[in-house]
């Protein structure tokens, strides 16, 4: 029975984890607008993961991607990024944070606000100024209850001047928005990272119709930009997807991963299968001389077989139902603890999983019971008589 509990267990944690999960990430995902482009560096499968999610670095978007993509009609803003992670410092406060430099359109592309002071200009980008706008987690680090507005930090040793705080949002699509530093995409590249390619661009479009539109515009300009002559689409070194793209791929990956999680864990239902097949073998030789008793006085091998099938039926059942209640268990442990962390986690343990937990107790109580069932039902009644 322990296998069958731990077994069942798994199967209703996993599917349980498995739809948390995903209800997560698309709830994350569709945090940041259902109306936005990505475009990546990198050739990439249209079901397959972007090429940067192997760690190699690609460099084919430039800065005058952004300018040209900003034309393509229905196109209401566009933002290049240049991230990485640096050391900052204020006074004797240091504080290591991600460093976001991006376009002046930053704000009508990814929402959020400004709570004082202002954003930077698209003049201040192009003329490499030193400025910066803090997030709510690294003005606290770096300066507590104090005013920031004004002064002068260091990122790589590389002093700007505080212009602007945004306002606390919080995590979306599971990226901190509060611990961050922007500062123009430019100066980013060159004071900071040392790179003149983007890690990747977003663009927004006016409304959701013209998403599918826009998205074959945006592909058919960077292939002309950048010298790609097959309209296929096979030899592109970027990569364009929407955010219905996204929550598909995401929805598809989650959903193999879940299946697979599954199958790992009903290696131990087999596992709890075979060990209640080999104590009901035991349990046949103990019980002879009950079973030529009972052949004796007009028990059928129907009646026989149906017998130890019926208790090989119960111990998985049994099994089953503290698995479900195991599982469940677990699961809620794992949903309080994650929402706990500030992230919307549903607890999702739905009926399919527990109907499904409770088919497949039955079909291992059924399909391991069957041989020693068979074997009781076998006996000669003088022979289990006397059986000593």
């Amino acid at each position: 029975m322990l296998g069958i509990v731990i077994g069942v267990g798994a199967v209703v944690l996993i599917m349980s984890l498995g739809a948390g999960a995903q209800s997560l990430i698309l709830d994350q995902l569709k945090g940041v607008g259902s109306n936005l482009i990505g475009i990546l560096p990198g050739k990439s499968e249209a079901n397959g993961p972007p090429a940067t999610v192997t760690g190699v670095v690609i460099t084919t978007l430039i800065n005058d991607d952004v300018t040209a993509i900003k034309i393509i009609p229905h196109i209401a803003g566009v933002v290049g990024y240049s991230r990485g992670l640096a050391e900052t410092a204020y006074g004797a406060n240091n504080y290591e944070t991600t460093i976001n430099g991006v376009s002046a359109d930053y704000f009508s592309v990814e929402g959020g606000e400004i709570k004082s002071g202002r954003f930077f200009t698209e003049a201040e980008d192009s003329g490499l100024a030193r400025v910066a706008v803090l997030g709510d987690t690294v003005k606290q680090e770096l300066f507590g209850d104090g005013d920031a507005l004004g002064r002068q930090i260091k990122i790589k040793n590389q002093v700007f001047e505080v212009i602007g705080l945004t306002a606390k949002r919080g995590t979306v699509a599971f990226q901190d928005y509060d611990d961050q530093i922007m500062i123009p995409l430019r100066s980013a590249q060159k004071f900071i990272n040392g790179v003149s390619y983007l890690s990747y661009i977003r663009a927004k479009v006016d409304k959701s119709e013209n998403i599918d539109s826009a998205v074959d515009e945006v592909s058919g300009l960077l292939r002309s930009r950048h010298e790609i002559k097959d309209p296929t689409g096979n030899s592109d070194d970027f990569s364009v997807r929407s955010m219905a793209q996204a929550l598909t791929l995401i929805t598809t990956v989650t959903n193999a991963l879940q299946y697979f999680l599954i199958a790992m864990a009903s290696i131990s239902l087999i596992v709890g299968g075979i060990g209640i097949m080999n104590i009901m073998l035991i349990s046949v030789n103990e019980r002879t001389r009950e079973i030529g008793l009972r052949k004796a006085v007009g028990a059928t091998n129907s009646n026989i077989v149906r017998q130890f099938l019926l208790e090989a039926v119960t111990l998985t059942l049994i099994g089953g139902a503290i698995g479900i209640i195991g599982g469940t268990l677990m699961a809620g442990i794992v949903a309080l603890i994650v929402n706990k962390l500030g992230y919307n986690y549903s607890f999702m343990i739905t009926l399919s999983s527990i109907v499904l937990a409770l088919t497949v107790s039955t079909l291992i109580g059924l399909i391991f019971g069957i041989y020693p069932a068979k074997k009781a039902s076998l006996l000669e009644p003088v022979e289990a008589l006397s059986y000593e």
